[in-house]
C-alpha cells in the first residue's frame, strides 16, 4: 500500500508540475531602452493559478483573457538584479510549478547596430530552394511535410549550413547583405517550404536547422562585412500555429460572421489603396484588411493589445538574439496601419538606426509613398508609418515593359524617367528598395529568354540609381521561370546546392558557358559598386530618353558616373553637348565592365544596340 501511495503522488507531483507548458519569450536581456517585458505563459487553465517572483520582487501586472490557458505577466527588468529570477505558479499558497527566466548580457553597441543601407546590395535566397548543406534535416518526424524534391511544391531540402557553405560565393558575387525567405517552423500541410505560413514565431523550422545555426549564418556574414535581414509576417500566421489552434480570445484573428469553417472565414478581395482612399467604402476597407490571404493563413488583428505585443517583443527578440542587420515586413498595407506604426516605433525606438523595409505591392508611387516614415502624403490623413524603406514596386512594374515596348510619347524607356521623375514623393529617396524580380514574379531572364545585355541593362540601371538594389538568388546565373506555371517555377532549385545535381554554378570552372557570362557581369558591377558613394548617397541628374537612349548621372562633389542604356535595335550617336551640365570639364570616362576608355571630349558618344555603359569621368 505504501509502494503504491508513493508512485500515486509520484505520478500527482509531475501532473501538477506540467502546468506551464510554454513560457515566450524564453528569455530577454538587461540594458533595455524599454525595461517592461510581457511574459506569455500558458498551460491547462493557467489563469486559475496565482503568479508569484523570486522573494523581493514585484510583478508590475497579471492579466487573463477569455482563454484560461494563457496568462500575460508583465515584469519591470531594470527592478531586477542579476541574471536570473523566478516566476512561480502557486495554487492555494503551493507551488505547483516554476520557471527560472534569464536577463541576458547584451551584445556591445547592440542598440546602434549598422543596418542595411544604399551601400549594400541585397540577395533574396528561399532557403529550401539554394542548398542542401546537412541532408539528415530534409525530414523532421515531428514536422508534417517531409522532403520530396520530386515534387516542384515540395519540401527539397534546402536549409542554413547550405547557405553557411556557399557564403563565400555570395561574397565573391559583391551581395553584402542576405534576405531570406521566413525561416521560421512552417508545419502546414502542403507547400510550407515557403514560410509564410507560420506556426512558431520563436523557432527556426527544423527541415532548416536550429537557431543557434541561424545565429551562426548572422555570425558568418559579418565576419565577411555583410548582413542578415529577417522576413518577418506580421499579417497573417499557418492556421496550424499552436495559438491559432488554441485562440488566446476570439479577436486575436479577423473572423467574419458569415464566414467559412470554425474560424469564418472570408479570402481578401486584396484592394489595400482602401488604407488611404477618401472615397473608400466600409465594406471594401473591411474585406481588404480582415480578409485572409488564404484559407490556411489567418489573419491576425494587430489592434488586440496582447498580439501587438507579442509582435513587437518577437521581433526585437530575434534582432538582439541573431544579432540582425534588419527586417523585410511582408505584405506591409494588409496590416492594420495605427498598429503597424507602433510596432515599428517599438523597434526603431530600441535600435535607432535599423531599417526596416514594407512591402506594399502597389501601382503608383504616390500610393508607395504613403507608408514610408514622415510622409506628406500620409500627413494630409494624420498617419506617419514610422516605416523607414519601402519598396519600389512602380520601377519594377514598368522596367520589363519599358525595355520592351517600341518607343513613343507614353512608352518605351520614357517609362523609366517618369518612374524617377517622382522621387519628389519619397521623404527618404536613398532608402527605397529597387529590384527588377523577386520570388513572387516572373523571372526576368524568362521574360528576355536569357538575353545577357537585358539583364546587364537590369542590374545596371538597379545597382546605379537611387536606393537599395535587391537581386534575387540565380538570377546572377540566368536562371528562369514562368510565373504562369505556378510559384515552384520561379523558384527552382540552384544548380549545385545537391549532390547529385549534374551542374555546379557555386563553383567557377564548374559553370557553364551560359552562366559564366551571367556571373561574371554580375560580379564585376557588385563589387564595383561596394565602395562608390556617388552611388550610394549621390545627387541625380537624369535626361528625357531620346530614340531608345535613357541617360543619368550621379554626382557628389568627389565624383561622377555616367550611366547609358541604349535600349535600340541600332547603334546610336550622342551628342555630348546636351550633357554639357553634368560633362562641363571632363576628359574621358572609363566604362566599368569592359575597362574601355571612351573620349567624352568628342562631339559624339558611339553606343551600340542594347547596350548599358557605366562611365566613371575623370
Amino acid at each position: 500500500m505504501k509502494k503504491l501511495l508513493a508512485i500515486c503522488f509520484v505520478l500527482l507531483f509531475v501532473a501538477v508540475q506540467a502546468q506551464i507548458k510554454k513560457v515566450e519569450p524564453a528569455f530577454w536581456w538587461k540594458g533595455m531602452t524599454e525595461s517592461k517585458l510581457q511574459i506569455l505563459l500558458y498551460g491547462d487553465k493557467i489563469a486559475s493559478y496565482q503568479v508569484e517572483l523570486s522573494e523581493g520582487l514585484a510583478i508590475e501586472k497579471v492579466e487573463k483573457v477569455e482563454n484560461p490557458n494563457y496568462l500575460f505577466v508583465t515584469v519591470d527588468t531594470d527592478k531586477i538584479d542579476g541574471r536570473f529570477f523566478t516566476l512561480y505558479l502557486k495554487k492555494a499558497g503551493r507551488t505547483v510549478d516554476s520557471y527560472k527566466y534569464e536577463l541576458k548580457e547584451r551584445q556591445a553597441n547592440s542598440r546602434d547596430r549598422r543596418s542595411f543601407s544604399s551601400k549594400d546590395v541585397v540577395y533574396l535566397i528561399m532557403p529550401d530552394r539554394f542548398a542542401n548543406g546537412d541532408e539528415s534535416n530534409d525530414s523532421v518526424k515531428e514536422l508534417t511535410e517531409k522532403a520530396d524534391r520530386s515534387n516542384p511544391n515540395g519540401r527539397h531540402g534546402g536549409d542554413l549550413r547550405g547557405i553557411i557553405n556557399n557564403l563565400d560565393y555570395l561574397h565573391s558575387l559583391g551581395a553584402t547583405a542576405l534576405w531570406l525567405t521566413p525561416a521560421n517552423q512552417d508545419n502546414e500541410k502542403r507547400t510550407s517550404y515557403h514560410g509564410y505560413a507560420q506556426t512558431d514565431l520563436y523557432q527556426i523550422d527544423r527541415r532548416y536547422g536550429t537557431n543557434e545555426e541561424y545565429v551562426e549564418l548572422s555570425n558568418e556574414l559579418q565576419k565577411r562585412g555583410m548582413l542578415l535581414i529577417q522576413d518577418y509576417v506580421t499579417n497573417h500566421w499557418g492556421i496550424s500555429h499552436w495559438m491559432i489552434q488554441d485562440l488566446p480570445s476570439r479577436d486575436w484573428i479577423h473572423q467574419f460572421e458569415d464566414g467559412e469553417g470554425a474560424y469564418g472565414f472570408k479570402r481578401s478581395n486584396y484592394r489595400t489603396t482602401t488604407q488611404l482612399d477618401p472615397n473608400a467604402s466600409d465594406i471594401d476597407t473591411k474585406e481588404a484588411l480582415n480578409g485572409w490571404f488564404d484559407t490556411t493563413m489567418p489573419d491576425l488583428n494587430q489592434s488586440n493589445p496582447f498580439l501587438l505585443n507579442y509582435l513587437k517583443q518577437n521581433a526585437i527578440w530575434w534582432i538582439e538574439y541573431a544579432n540582425l542587420g534588419g527586417m523585410r515586413v511582408d505584405t506591409y498595407p494588409y496590416n492594420n496601419k495605427e498598429a503597424m506604426a507602433e510596432w515599428v516605433k517599438a523597434i526603431t525606438k530600441e535600435y535607432p538606426h535599423f531599417n526596416v523595409v514594407g512591402e506594399a505591392w502597389m501601382y503608383s508611387p504616390a500610393h508607395i509613398a504613403y507608408w514610408q516614415k514622415d510622409s506628406p502624403i500620409a500627413a494630409i490623413d494624420g498617419y506617419n508609418s514610422n516605416l523607414p524603406s519601402v519598396m519600389d514596386f512602380t520601377l519594377y512594374t514598368d522596367l520589363s515593359s519599358a525595355l520592351k515596348e517600341q518607343e513613343s510619347w507614353d512608352k518605351g524607356m520614357v517609362k523609366i524617367y517618369n518612374a524617377l521623375s517622382n522621387d519628389l514623393l519619397y521623404t527618404n529617396v536613398n532608402n527605397i528598395m529597387v529590384f527588377f524580380e523577386n520570388h513572387d514574379t516572373e523571372r526576368w531572364n524568362e521574360i528576355f529568354e536569357s538575353n545577357p545585355k537585358a539583364y546587364q541593362m537590369a542590374l545596371t540601371l538597379v545597382s546605379t540609381i537611387r536606393g537599395i538594389p535587391q537581386i534575387y538568388y540565380g538570377s546572377e546565373i540566368g536562371m528562369r521561370g514562368k510565373k504562369s506555371l505556378g510559384d515552384a517555377d520561379i523558384r527552382h532549385d540552384f544548380p549545385g546546392g545537391w549532390k547529385e545535381d549534374s551542374t555546379n554554378a557555386f563553383i567557377s570552372d564548374k559553370r557553364t558557358v551560359v552562366q559564366k557570362e551571367f556571373y561574371d557581369i554580375t560580379s564585376k558591377i557588385l563589387n564595383w559598386r561596394k565602395s562608390k558613394d556617388v552611388v550610394h548617397n549621390g545627387k541625380t541628374t537624369h535626361y528625357m530618353p531620346e530614340n531608345g537612349v535613357y541617360v543619368y548621372f550621379r554626382y557628389n562633389s568627389k565624383d561622377r558616373i555616367m550611366v547609358v542604356l541604349n535600349n535600340s535595335e541600332q547603334t546610336q550617336k550622342l551628342s555630348l553637348s546636351r550633357f554639357a551640365q553634368n560633362l562641363e570639364g571632363s576628359i574621358e570616362g572609363t566604362d566599368v565592365v569592359s575597362g574601355n576608355r571612351v573620349d567624352l571630349k568628342a562631339d559624339f558618344l558611339e553606343v551600340s544596340a542594347k547596350t548599358s555603359l557605366i562611365l566613371e569621368i575623370q
